[in-house]
């Protein structure tokens, strides 16, 4: 088993080292994903929370605002996006929020209690000129705040990776969304190697990389378990990887979906917990839908972060005061910005 190195990165700026007897694996095969991901329940679960107590020894969940600052009209076709332009969802095309207001909703955020706060446009890719001034313009703002700022703008080149780093982005958000061989069926306007390829312009401008998939996209079992492998064999570990329910949408192409069985998800946030153990496990988009019962079961099997607020973009989440009173009632503190893991 290939060892990373002694630390792991919980940000681009902070490391901490790995206990003994963590080794961050990336030779992972689908046949042995596939092992742990079909355990009993328990046994993976049990399995899976051992495994994160050797790295994150106290109860504390990262809480993660996220906003939309330019909704709607994007040109790419993914079958499960009510912001595509294609699509007939009602969602209307918006134009780039101000800077001021999307630094109030930051404020608010972070009075609320979240330490992250995450700001999506629905682009294909980013375009240098005064919009992506006003992002960076916007990324300086929520770290003079005190909080950490994650950004998902589509696909990057390297210069923008780097100028994004110079105003203190902390984190940049590119899901790989399914396995690559399960890809072309959510999508046809962008491949697979450009994912990967905006993933390695945001390493190698020293940014942390947030990066994980949807389940519930008519997808196989092999097609879960190869994401996560995916995933897990990158050079370095996703410092975040969220792991999102579909939340099927009346007029994209996945608007009868079937739900996602909360258990399904506990068992992606377990397997994702036991071959990333240093990284933040994201329980995302479908939360709305899982009771307070499912939600905490998430977190036994390793999730440690999840999406704080009313709104995921365009879908509904648990409002704050659900979400402390479930965090209160549980023990479960809030984990600090910039805080060694």
């Amino acid at each position: 088993m290939p060892a990373e190195s002694a630390t792991f990165t919980a940000h681009a700026h902070h490391a901490t080292p790995l206990p003994e007897g963590v080794t961050l694996r990336h030779d992972w095969t689908l046949e042995e994903v596939k092992e742990i991901h079909g355990m009993p329940l328990l046994d993976l679960v049990y399995r899976a929370q051992t495994v994160h107590r050797q790295v994150f020894r106290d109860n504390r969940v990262q809480l993660c605002s996220l906003l939309s600052i330019k909704t709607g009209g994007c040109p790419e076709d993914c079958a499960y996006c009510p912001q595509a332009a294609r699509h007939h969802t009602g969602v209307k095309a918006e134009k780039l929020m101000d800077v001021a207001e999307v630094l109030e909703s930051a404020k608010k955020a972070r009075e609320a209690g979240a330490t992250r706060f995450c700001m999506g446009a629905a682009w294909r890719s980013v375009k240098d000129g005064p919009q992506f001034d006003a992002v960076l313009e916007m990324v300086r703002g929520v770290r003079a705040l005190g909080m950490e700022a994650c950004a998902t703008l589509g696909m990057l080149t390297l210069s923008q990776a780097k100028r994004l780093k110079e105003a203190g982005l902390t984190a940049y958000n590119h899901n790989l969304d399914t396995s690559e061989s399960h890809y072309g069926e959510i999508i046809t306007t962008r491949t697979y190697a450009d994912r990967l390829q905006t993933l390695a312009h945001v390493r190698e401008a020293g940014i942390s990389v947030c990066c994980g998939g949807i389940i519930g996209l008519g997808e196989s079992l092999d097609d879960r378990c190869q994401m996560l492998v995916t995933l897990a064999n990158q050079e370095v570990h996703p410092e975040s990887v969220p792991i999102n329910a579909l939340v099927a949408v009346k007029g994209t192409p996945l608007e009868t979906q079937p739900p996602v069985e909360p258990i399904e998800m506990v068992r992606m946030i377990a397997t994702a917990r036991i071959l990333m153990p240093a990284s933040m496990v994201r329980l995302s988009a479908g939360r709305l839908q899982m009771s307070r019962e499912a939600q905490l079961l998430c977190m036994l099997a390793g999730a440690n972060s999840i999406f704080f607020g009313d709104k995921l973009l365009t879908t509904g989440n648990p409002d704050y005061a659900e979400d402390m009173a479930l965090l209160e009632q549980a023990g479960i503190r809030p984990l600090e910005p910039n805080a060694v893991r």
